[in-house]
C-alpha cells in the first residue's frame, strides 16, 4: 500500500480542520495535542479536558500529555487546541491555565508550542495573542475551519466527519422484527452446523474464503441485509479460531492467518487437509456484487464434500504492500492482534471489515458482543481510542458475564502502546490508544 500525497497547509484553519478528520468526528470539551517535526505534522493526541469547576491538576495533567507526546521520538515542537465552548473561551478562560502548564511541560521536554487555539460553538481564536488589535473578540468564524482548503480536500478524497463515539450504549437495533427473528433462526441452524467443525482444516479454510471474497466487495454489499450471509457471519464469530483468524486475515493477508492457525495447532489431530475431514457445510450464496443482493431463504444448512460446491469456492485475491508475499514468513497471530506486523497493515481490508462487523451487531446478542469486539480492536488499529472504547463498553454491556480473552488483550493491549506506534508507517495514522481520549499520526 502506497502512502498518500501530502497534504498542504496554509494556515491554522487547515490544521483545525484536519483535526475532526484524524479523529472520525469533531471533538468536544477536549485538548487535542499535536507533535511537529520541523513544519510537518507529526502524531495527533486527544485528552478529554477536565472540568473547568473542578479542583483538578493541571501539572498531572500536563506530564501525561508530555508522556504520550514523548513516544514520538522525532518531534521538536507542538501545537495545541482547546475544543470548548465560545463561553469557555473567553478571556480569561478557566483554560489558560492549563495550556500555560502544558507549555511549559513540553518546552520542557523539547517540544515547544508554536501554536494554540480555542475552538468554541461558533468562533475561534488564538489562545496565545491577547492583543485586541490583531485577535479581537469573539474571534474568527468556526465556518472557516469547515471551509478550509485542507477540508474540503479531505472530503473530495472521501474522508467524512462523524459522530463522536457513544459509550456505555449497545447499537440501536433498527431492524424489522420479522427479519431479526429470521436471522436468529437460521443462526441457530449454522451454529448447530458448524458448531462441531470448529478444529476442520477444510472447513475454516471454507470460512476464511467466504469472509475473504465478503471483505472484498464489503462496499458494494453495504448495509444491504440477507437473512442466510449475516446469519452465517454471526455463527463463524462465536468461534474463537476463526474469529481471530478473520482480523488477522483483515489486518495481514489470508496466509497469515492460515498460518498461524497452523503454529497453534487449532485443527484435530490426523486432520492434514488430505481427507481427514473432507466435509464441510455448504456455504450460503452471494449474489453477483453487480446486482442487488436479496435475502435468501430460511432453512437449516446443507452440508457437501470437498468435492462438491463448497469446495469449489474460489474467492477473488486482494493483494497490497504490507501483506505477506511469496516467498516470506507471514507475521503471526500475536504480532498482528498486538500492532506489531505488518509494517503497513491492509488498511482498506480492515475499513471493510468494520463495515461488516457494524451491520452484524445491530442484531443483538452474543455474537454482536463479538462484533463489537473486533470493531474495537479495528479502532484500536486506526488509532482511534475513544472509538474503542465505546465499542468495547457496548460489548461488555451485552455480554458481562462473558470473560471473552479478546477483551483482556485489547484491554492489556491499549494500555501498553502509545500516542505515535504508526507514526512512521502510515501518514494520516497511528496505532496508539488512550483512555479517556485519542491518539493519531498525520
Amino acid at each position: 500500500m502506497t502512502a498518500p500525497e501530502r497534504l498542504t497547509i496554509r494556515g491554522p484553519e487547515d490544521i483545525l480542520g484536519f483535526i475532526p478528520h484524524s479523529l472520525g468526528y469533531w471533538p468536544a470539551s477536549s485538548l487535542v495535542a499535536m507533535t511537529l517535526h520541523g513544519t510537518r505534522l507529526g502524531a495527533t493526541l486527544r485528552l478529554d479536558l477536565p472540568s473547568p469547576d473542578g479542583p483538578g491538576d493541571p501539572f498531572g495533567f500536563a506530564g501525561a500529555v508530555r508522556r504520550y507526546l514523548e513516544s514520538d521520538q522525532d518531534a521538536d515542537g507542538a501545537l495545541l487546541a482547546v475544543f470548548t465552548t465560545d463561553a469557555g473561551m473567553v478571556p480569561p478562560s478557566a483554560y489558560d491555565l492549563l495550556i500555560s502548564t502544558v507549555q511549559c511541560s513540553l518546552d520542557e521536554g523539547g517540544m515547544p508550542v508554536r501554536a494554540a487555539w480555542f475552538v468554541g460553538d461558533d468562533y475561534w481564536r488564538d489562545a496565545l495573542c491577547s492583543d485586541g488589535s490583531c485577535c479581537p473578540l469573539p474571534g474568527r468564524p468556526v465556518q472557516e475551519i469547515r471551509d478550509s482548503m485542507l477540508n474540503t480536500e479531505m472530503v473530495y478524497r472521501g474522508s467524512s466527519v462523524g459522530p463522536a463515539p457513544r459509550a456505555g450504549s449497545a447499537p440501536e437495533a433498527a431492524v424489522p422484527a420479522m427479519h431479526l427473528a429470521a436471522v436468529l433462526e437460521a443462526q441457530a441452524g449454522w451454529q448447530e452446523e458448524l458448531g462441531w467443525r470448529s478444529r476442520s482444516r477444510a472447513q475454516f479454510k471454507a470460512v476464511l474464503g467466504f469472509w475473504q471474497m465478503l471483505l472484498d466487495r464489503a462496499p458494494a454489499d453495504a448495509g444491504v441485509p440477507d437473512i442466510e450471509r449475516d446469519a452465517f457471519l454471526r455463527a463463524t464469530l462465536l468461534v474463537p479460531t476463526w474469529r481471530d483468524a478473520v482480523m488477522v486475515m483483515a489486518a495481514a493477508g489470508r496466509s497469515a492467518a492460515e498460518a498461524g492457525a497452523e503454529q497453534f495447532n487449532v485443527f484435530a489431530e490426523g486432520d492434514d487437509g488430505g481427507g481427514a475431514d473432507e466435509s464441510v457445510v455448504l456455504l450460503p450464496l452471494l449474489m453477483p456484487a453487480d446486482f442487488p443482493l436479496r435475502a435468501l431463504p430460511v432453512g437449516k444448512p446443507r452440508t457437501e464434500t470437498a468435492g462438491g460446491r463448497a469446495a469449489a469456492f474460489r474467492p477473488p485475491r486482494r493483494t497490497t504492500e504490507g501483506v505477506a508475499r511469496s516467498g516470506s514468513v507471514p507475521a503471526g497471530y500475536g504480532e498482528v492482534l498486538m500492532g506489531v506486523a505488518p509494517d503497513v497493515p491492509d488498511w482498506a481490508g480492515l475499513e471493510a471489515l468494520d463495515r461488516v462487523l457494524g451491520q452484524l451487531a445491530v442484531l443483538g446478542g452474543q455474537a454482536a458482543a463479538a462484533a463489537l469486539t473486533m470493531r474495537g480492536w479495528v479502532a484500536w488499529c486506526r488509532g482511534r481510542g475513544s472509538y474503542a472504547a465505546a465499542h468495547l463498553e457496548q460489548a461488555l454491556e451485552l455480554d458481562r458475564n462473558t470473560g471473552s480473552p479478546n477483551f483482556c488483550w485489547i484491554s492489556w493491549a491499549g494500555e501498553r502502546f502509545v500516542a505515535g506506534r504508526r507514526a512512521r508507517r502510515r501518514p494520516g495514522r497511528s496505532s496508539g490508544k488512550t483512555l479517556p481520549g485519542e491518539s493519531r499520526a498525520l
